[in-house]
């Protein structure tokens, strides 16, 4: 099993630059760049669990953000203004990350694969239709969440073996953590840019069950 943002292609880097044009355009005249960028934290954390992730729920929270910390009322061209900083990210094109197609090329030929990513369906389906590397897998799955009654889910519908799967991903909190809780192995892969909420201390793989880190992408073929 595979996770595609900041594993197969970037992702948090568009969101960073969002936030950049966001914290510049309210330009608070009190708050500094990191106290605003600590509010829309708050904001997003409590977002997320009615309205998911995604480009939806990160509008969402720039405008809240916007409604609290600015001194000016949010008239309709504001809104716009904000809400199309957000909206910009869906314009950005994909870019896999280095070595990711030969890569699964070669583990293709060797593995089945299982795209696994959250997020909202359409946004998550259009990004793995626009990676080019859909062929590669066997299915993807695209879950609200992803925790261990998600990869207990996904082992019982692919009839997958425990001792010898494998969860690939960038993210402490929804790759390896719940992997591990789950019985699975992992392959913690880090990002310099990995999202600030998906942010955790990677759990220990209790045995007979393996974590392993590497450094990039490309050396998955090394060890599978």
């Amino acid at each position: 099993m595979i996770d595609a943002d900041d594993t197969l292609w970037e992702n948090n880097i568009y969101f960073e630059r969002a936030i950049a044009n966001f914290i510049s355009f309210l330009n608070h005249r009190h708050f500094s760049a990191a106290e605003v960028r600590r509010k829309l934290i708050e904001v997003e954390n409590k977002n997320i669990p009615k309205l998911g992730y995604g480009l939806h729920s990160f509008a969402a929270a720039l405008v809240e953000t916007f409604e609290r910390l600015s001194v000016e009322p949010l008239t309709p061209a504001l809104h716009e203004t904000v809400h199309g900083i957000a909206l910009a990210i869906a314009e950005q094109p994909i870019e896999l990350l280095k070595h990711v197609g030969p890569t699964l090329d070669e583990l293709r030929s060797r593995h089945r694969l299982l795209l696994v990513t959250k997020g909202n369906v359409r946004e998550q389906t259009g990004k793995v239709e626009r990676s080019g590397l859909k062929p590669y897998f066997e299915a993807v799955e695209v879950v609200a969440e992803k925790n261990a009654e998600c990869y207990h889910a996904i082992v019982g519908k692919y009839g997958l073996e425990r001792s010898t799967t494998w969860m690939v991903g960038n993210s402490p909190k929804s790759d390896i953590n719940p992997a591990i809780a789950a019985g699975l192995n992992a392959v913690f892969i880090p990002h310099a840019d990995t999202w600030i909420l998906e942010h955790a201390e990677l759990s220990t793989a209790p045995e007979p069950q393996k974590l392993l880190t590497l450094e990039r992408f490309g050396q998955l073929s090394e060890w599978f």
